[in-house]
């Protein structure tokens, strides 16, 4: 799933508890391993080197197509988060700025986690990342982006309408 869907479900999660930062972030957080469990389409990343036979020896290489796949990933994160505070704070919900911040940085969390587990095989991210390559596993779209974007796209319509019906 791309970050800017994970940072607007993070914002999501967090902004159904405007006055608690604390239960804002672990919403925030679980909502990122949910949304991976829904089948999805993400983009590629030149840079990762899978280890199908090792999952947990898959890697991101930092490599000249890692430049590349940084600008992707940082500009991916970039549009989570301006349109996390455009709907969540602008326009529909006025959420504290801080919870929408919350919300979407916990949302992306998981994915750097990956990279830093990935650099530094720390045994306590160990779980975390078994968890999540499992729980992504069972969830590639084999569709075109066009496809693919249009679903998370359609998903986001979604949460937000849940919300704004029966929340707010």
């Amino acid at each position: 799933m791309t970050l800017t869907t994970h940072a607007i479900i993070g914002a999501a999660a967090a902004s159904l508890f405007p006055q608690e930062p604390v239960v804002a972030f672990v919403a925030g957080f679980t909502s990122h391993l949910a949304a991976d469990a829904i089948p999805h389409w993400d983009y590629e990343l030149a840079s990762m080197r899978e280890d199908v036979s090792h999952p947990l020896e898959t890697d991101m290489v930092i490599d000249k197509d890692f430049f590349d796949d940084f600008v992707q990933i940082a500009s991916d994160a970039f549009i989570g988060l301006a349109l996390s505070v455009l709907i969540f704070n602008a326009w529909l919900f006025h959420i504290p700025l801080l919870i929408v911040g919350i919300g979407v940085v916990a949302g992306i969390l998981p994915d750097p986690l990956q990279f830093v587990y990935f650099k530094t095989h720390a045994k306590i991210l160990e779980p975390l990342q078994s968890f999540h390559m499992w729980i992504q596993r069972k969830s590639p779209l084999p569709v075109p982006s066009w496809v693919g974007l249009g679903l998370q796209c359609a998903l986001i319509v979604f949460i937000v309408g849940l919300l704004k019906l029966f929340f707010y």
